[in-house]
């Protein structure tokens, strides 16, 4: 069996490109050469299986009053499951928990994470070996953002995510990674380019193998 690494995440993981200029395919999504998934596999190679759980508009708990089974919570037992056995779990997400329709600060944001990194913990996916969970705090949304179904606060928000769930990681005894510097698309302002997707697949690339 391959070294199994599970990638739970949103749109940045399943690889929303909002510029298709940025993209080799002109398309919506960045492609297998492209996508920080694809590149943390071929840069930790064959023995090594590197599995995308990217949806765009996923958060930690949060129920989304617009689209239905968006919240990771509700869905990791079977989700985890469908992956056994799983060797690291990598959870990138709290974009769309800004949103202002859930009306979370980033305290409470956190405690999203809290909640679903121990919820993942008790799921029996982890081949009889203690959970290994490696949470990453994606970049804050950067200033020029705007956006109407999001709404307001988003970008103040985000700036305190990462401190939190800095914490949180700390707390709950799994690996914490600050993708902050990763670039993100000045359309948007809160996917991650071309580049970007470079970036965190070179800093997971580095981390990852230390984590097992």
């Amino acid at each position: 069996m391959k070294t199994h690494i599970l990638c739970l995440g949103d749109s940045n993981t399943h690889g929303y490109c909002a510029d298709p200029k940025d993209n080799a395919d002109g398309g919506i999504r960045f492609n297998e050469d492209e996508r920080w998934t694809c590149r943390l596999q071929a840069a930790l190679g064959d023995k090594y299986l590197v599995t995308e759980e990217g949806l765009s508009g996923r958060t930690t708990v949060f129920v989304d009053p617009i689209h239905e089974s968006m919240d990771a919570l509700s869905v990791a037992y079977p989700l985890l499951k469908s992956h056994e056995v799983i060797d690291l779990l990598i959870i990138m997400l709290g974009t769309n928990d800004v949103k202002e329709r859930f009306n979370a600060n980033a305290a409470c944001i956190g405690a999203g994470m809290e909640r679903l990194i121990q919820k993942c913990k008790t799921v029996d996916c982890w081949g009889g070996k203690e959970p290994n969970i490696l949470v990453v705090a994606p970049p804050r949304i950067k200033e020029g953002f705007h956006d109407e179904v999001m709404g307001d606060g988003c970008v103040e928000k985000s700036k305190g995510v990462a401190g939190w769930y800095k914490i949180i990681a700390e707390r709950n005894n799994v690996h914490f990674l600050d993708a902050e510097g990763c670039e993100f698309n000045q359309i948007d302002f809160m996917h991650l380019t071309r580049k970007g997707h470079a970036q965190l697949a070179e800093k997971l690339a580095e981390l990852v193998p230390t984590l097992l």
